[in-house]
């Protein structure tokens, strides 16, 4: 028996999620969600579950993730005050990286919309040289299970 294709656009692709609530200050001049704002979503839920499901503050790992590529497509429109729910998946699960495949989806009574997706990359670093670094067992034991593909 197969496994079904990952469909970055449907919340049961994803296997953690997290919910992130909009801010009356995330609306720009044209009534929406600025563009901008989606980043520090997927940022939030990744590093708060990341954060979760290692049971460890990702800040005092002796080894950091940082952001070293990331990219957004936008579907759909949101809006103060719609809740929010961030699907997390594992594209690739490196020596020295993971790369995410994150859907950002507008809860709703019927199926969540996809508002956007995400590729979302965390190099691994030293925390004081910055050279990269293995990720770290802690990271790469949560992030192992979310891999899709």
């Amino acid at each position: 028996m197969t496994s079904p294709a990952f469909d970055p656009h449907a919340l049961s692709s994803y296997h953690a999620l997290w919910s992130v609530d909009t801010r009356w200050e995330d609306n720009d001049h044209y009534g929406h969600v600025n563009n901008v704002k989606y980043y520090s979503y997927f940022d939030t839920a990744v590093n708060g579950w990341l954060m979760e499901s290692t049971g460890v503050d990702v800040r005092d790992l002796s080894a950091i993730g940082l952001v070293a590529e990331s990219g957004c497509k936008y579907l759909a429109s949101i809006s103060f005050p719609d809740t929010l729910t961030v699907g997390i998946a594992v594209e690739r699960l490196g020596e020295r990286s993971v790369t995410y495949s994150l859907g950002l989806f507008v809860d709703g009574d019927d199926a969540p919309t996809c508002a956007a997706t995400c590729r979302f990359v965390h190099v691994y670093v030293d925390g004081q040289s910055r050279r990269p670094v293995a990720v770290p067992p802690e990271i790469a034991a949560v992030a192992a299970p979310l891999v899709v593909g």
